[in-house]
């Protein structure tokens, strides 16, 4: 029996993060809403590019392929369109094989606030007032940055790769980083390595990855053929001795990652370009920049990290 949806991971996502609008967008900008409407009228049919998230989301959405009677996850639609004016959305995401069928369209309002309404654990957008708007509310929100729609094909294995303080955690320890200095930071949390952090942005979604994961280790006790889908991965800037209340946090959750990387403020992209995630999680935008720009990036602007504009 399908889980209902209060039991599910859920991720809300805007057109703007699951495809390419940018010419939609222009003529908008431009032209206004009426000519939007009817350029959006006028190719109805014509199949939206795929977007930054569109590979994320195809691959998330395919867990429930893997376990039909539970069906764990869902992919809400949340939009700025009118219902009218999405339509087109709609045809793309059933032209792509999405199972996507809820959605809220606000006609130019920011849909923000129907986040827990959905119970969604993430809400995605390109959109960066309306995500900032959901993470001042308390909602779990990212900004999709701008970068190349990677090839989705290939194995089913979704990756998902997240900084930790800021992100997974709040941003206590930051904070403390960021009002004196590196040594100052280390003694804190050696200090209250035993006292796991509170939770950050994105800690449901974390935890609820994890809690699928047990999923697919009760597969693999009936079918030792299977094939994990999900791996996680946390990669932080943190190295010893602060590590150990990054796992004291996620032990007192009952979580882990697959593989986690305490890099000492060593550049993150020589981690994720070996690991290639299909979406990374950062509260820094310096943090947020691959060499060959093929590394979704969603930015999280959460917390201390994020009072200075220039992150």
């Amino acid at each position: 029996m399908s889980y209902p949806i209060d039991n599910k991971l859920v991720i809300a996502v805007s057109s703007s993060a699951l495809f390419d609008l940018r010419e939609s967008n222009s003529i908008f900008e431009e032209h206004g809403p009426k000519a939007y409407k009817q350029f959006q009228e006028d190719n109805l049919d014509k199949l939206l590019d795929k977007g930054v998230a569109f590979p994320f989301i195809k691959r998330f959405l395919n867990i429930n392929s893997h376990f039909p009677e539970q069906e764990p996850v869902d992919v809400v639609l949340l939009s700025r369109n009118s219902a009218a004016t999405g339509k087109r959305v709609f045809r793309s995401i059933q032209a792509y094989g999405l199972d996507i069928t809820r959605a809220a369209f606000v006609e130019g309002k920011s849909p923000f606030e129907y986040v827990p309404a959905f119970n969604a654990s993430l809400f995605l957008s390109a959109n960066e007032k309306d995500v900032q708007k959901a993470i001042d509310a308390g909602f779990p929100a990212g900004v999709v940055l701008p970068g190349k729609s990677v090839n989705d094909e290939g194995s089913d294995e979704l990756r998902i790769a997240f900084d930790f303080d800021g992100v997974i955690a709040d941003d206590e320890a930051e904070s403390v980083f960021k009002n004196s200095d590196l040594p100052v930071f280390q003694a804190h949390e050696v200090q209250n390595a035993h006292i796991p952090h509170k939770p950050g942005p994105l800690a449901d979604l974390f935890k609820k990855l994890s809690f699928l994961q047990q999923l697919e280790d009760e597969e693999i006790e009936k079918n030792r053929h299977y094939k994990r889908l999900i791996r996680t991965a946390i990669v932080t800037a943190r190295n010893a001795p602060s590590h150990e209340r990054v796992i004291t946090t996620l032990e007192s959750w009952g979580v882990s990652a697959n593989e986690t990387f305490f890099l000492g403020g060593m550049d993150k992209n020589r981690i994720l370009s070996r690991f290639t995630p299909h979406m990374f999680f950062d509260d820094q935008r310096s943090h947020l920049e691959s060499g060959a720009g093929d590394i979704p990036m969603v930015h999280i602007p959460f917390g201390i990290a994020n009072l200075d504009v220039s992150n």
